[in-house]
């Protein structure tokens, strides 16, 4: 098999990333990427997870500037590196950022830019951005230095926090181990906080200009917008240990653990498009047999009732269960729009055992600052919907994501279950930040059970592709399979890297106890069966067919943790069915990786105790009883 080939088979693209630049001062580490930093550490122990210079547009979508003139000066115990970054936005406008990146042992890292434009440019922001990791912070104290000179002691938030947890901000100080502390200084604007785990991001983020302030806004020609980010890092131990070298990493050791509970019922999303190409896939919907069926209706996007006709024709070829969601227009009486909606239903013979009902405008994040869209009141929803589908098990929650639920908690004491999506993708795209997303699942899940206890609980369609962007005025079009946030589609949902990302996602949700998990169409941009000409040697199915044929099989039966020394790298838990226990593992990264198998009684005794897994492989090690 050729490279491109390969790289084809893990990622859906022929293109691979540029691997980042390893810059090194002392014992302070960092990757360069794209001209920011990833992965700044010190004595191997991760200090920010980033910091980047963004420029985003008018939907809050990432510019990709060209890099021009990049210089890179790596000497003994220093480095520094010179660029300027591009940016060409609508209307021939223009914007060039000239950075200068530094560090030295003992001294503080320094990353600076100048950004000017000669024509004027539009932004929504424009500036640095500085991430700090949640395992092992969330919780944490933490100390805020106010650009008003005060000087606040606090801690990082453990519940994901809707709105920002830190405003006005100069600096930020947080322990990164004992007697070793990261003062984060940002100069040239006020700064604030928020939460990115609300968006599934591994992280908090640290962002220019207020929310609060008018957006987008312009960058006048001529007018140099200069900032700077210093991190000062102060080891106080009394004895430093020898400084850590990158090398082999050990393998990594899978051990039972305590917790344990029930698979999630699977379910696949149909919408009125894609309910004819399902109906012609009708041997793998058979095959599949996922638990849940869930057909979205939006009558803002002219649904009607020809769309409940293809939906009962679907609905007639699956055993399982019928959920109806429903994008509510709220642009005429409540009871005339459901009485509508369920008279259309009926005539169609379409008979779904639950219904999510959500206005169509909480469909759209309102930020903090911004004025909240008219809507009427959820009970009103809620007893509309009651009334119009009696007899129905009704949800309730958001159609969009963990953010504006956590923003706009709804009301649920008439509520059935709870749902809300997650998408991977909404502030980056790399495929290291995608499959960091899932260490910010459990948080999600766990604010969830704080909000609404044990609520039936149900997470989906969540895909690596967005299905719709609260966040701007459309999702961004990506003919060229680029790897690009909040796009309508993903090369990476084609390839071996969904299929672990997909049961990287269960094993990190497993213990919210939810009733359904949802990761995919049958069809389509989200579907497991590629479209007509598309590459696939398995009949034109793509690898996540088979994890969510597994998880929909595995539905009901019993887990049990797998506590993994590397879960950044590889995630495990342990099914229990009446075939025996079986250990399912997945590598997470595009390397290989060993893992440690020495906890477990294997059924096959002559395997060894270490396994070799490649790039993004999932697999499954029978247990001894």
């Amino acid at each position: 098999m050729s490279a491109s080939s390969d790289t084809f088979r893990l990622y859906g693209t022929h293109t691979l990333e540029q691997p980042p630049i390893r810059l090194t001062a002392g014992r302070l580490t960092a990757d360069l990427s794209d001209g920011n930093l990833r992965t700044i550490a010190y004595d191997g122990v991760e200090v920010l997870r980033a910091v980047s210079y963004l420029v985003r547009d008018r939907d809050w979508g990432t510019y990709a500037p060209e890099i021009k003139n990049l210089k890179i000066d790596q000497q003994d115990d220093a480095f520094s590196v010179d660029y300027t970054a591009l940016c060409k936005g609508p209307d021939a406008t223009r914007l060039a950022i000239n950075v200068r990146i530094s560090a030295q042992d003992g001294a503080p890292l320094l990353f600076e830019a100048d950004a000017i434009s000669d024509t004027g440019f539009e932004t929504n922001r424009c500036g640095f951005c500085i991430l700090h990791p949640i395992v092992g912070v969330a919780g944490a104290a933490v100390t805020v230095d106010h650009a008003d000179g005060n000087r606040v002691e606090t801690r990082f938030p453990d519940m994901i926090e809707p709105w920002q947890p830190f405003m006005n901000m100069g600096a930020i100080t947080h322990t990164v181990m004992t007697d070793v502390t990261a003062r984060c200084g940002m100069e040239g604007d006020v700064f604030e906080m928020e939460d990115q785990r609300n968006w599934s991001d591994a992280s908090y983020k640290t962002y220019v200009r207020p929310l609060a302030l008018p957006w987008p806004y312009q960058i006048p020609a001529g007018e140099t917008v200069t900032q700077r980010i210093v991190l000062d890092i102060t080891d106080k131990r009394a004895k430093l240990p020898t400084a850590k070298t990158a090398g082999h990493l050990p393998p990594v050791m899978l051990a039972p653990g305590q917790r344990s509970g029930r698979m999630p019922a699977i379910g696949m999303i149909v919408t009125p498009d894609e309910a004819e190409a399902v109906l012609s896939a009708r041997d793998a919907l058979a095959e599949i047999s996922p638990q849940e069926l869930l057909f979205h209706f939006d009558p803002a996007a002219g649904h009607g009732a020809e769309a409940f006709r293809r939906f009962a024709d679907v609905a007639a070829l699956h055993s399982g269960t019928v959920t109806l969601e429903i994008a509510l227009p709220c642009k005429q009486p409540l009871a005339t729009e459901t009485r509508l909606i369920a008279a259309q239903m009926r005539d169609a013979g379409f008979k779904p055992d639950a219904i999510i009902i959500s206005p169509s405008v909480d469909r759209q994040s309102t930020p903090p600052g911004s004025k909240w869209p008219e809507c009427p009141p959820l009970e009103d929803v809620y007893a509309a919907a009651h009334a119009a589908f009696p007899g129905i098990r009704l949800g309730g929650g958001m159609l969009s994501y963990f953010t504006e639920l956590n923003r706009k908690r709804v009301p649920s004491g008439s509520l059935a279950f709870i749902s809300h999506c997650t998408n991977p993708i909404v502030h980056a795209a790399d495929d290291l930040s995608v499959m960091q997303t899932l260490e910010a699942l459990p948080f999600i899940t766990r604010s969830v059970r704080a909000i609404y206890g044990d609520k039936a609980y149900r997470i989906g369609p969540s895909t690596i592709p967005m299905r719709q962007n609260p966040y701007g005025s459309r999702t961004m079009d990506n003919p060229g399979g680029a790897r690009i946030p909040m796009a309508s589609t993903d090369p990476r949902h084609n390839g071996l890297f969904a299929e672990a990302f997909a049961m990287g996602y269960v094993a990190k949700v497993l213990d919210a106890g939810l009733e359904c998990l949802t990761l995919s169409a049958l069809t389509g941009a989200f579907g497991l069966i590629a479209g007509h000409g598309e590459p696939f040697a398995d009949a034109g199915r793509r690898p996540l067919y088979r994890a969510v044929k597994l998880l929909a099989a595995l539905a009901g039966s019993e887990w049990r943790e797998c506590v993994s020394s590397g879960p950044s790298r590889v995630l495990a838990f342990v099914t229990k069915t009446d075939n025996g226990s079986t250990l399912r593992i997945v590598n997470i990264t595009g390397s290989d990786q060993e893992v440690d198998l020495g906890s477990f009684r294997l059924a096959d005794e002559l395997m060894g105790g270490v396994l070799a897994l490649s790039a993004y492989q999932v697999t499954s090690i029978d247990l001894a009883d």
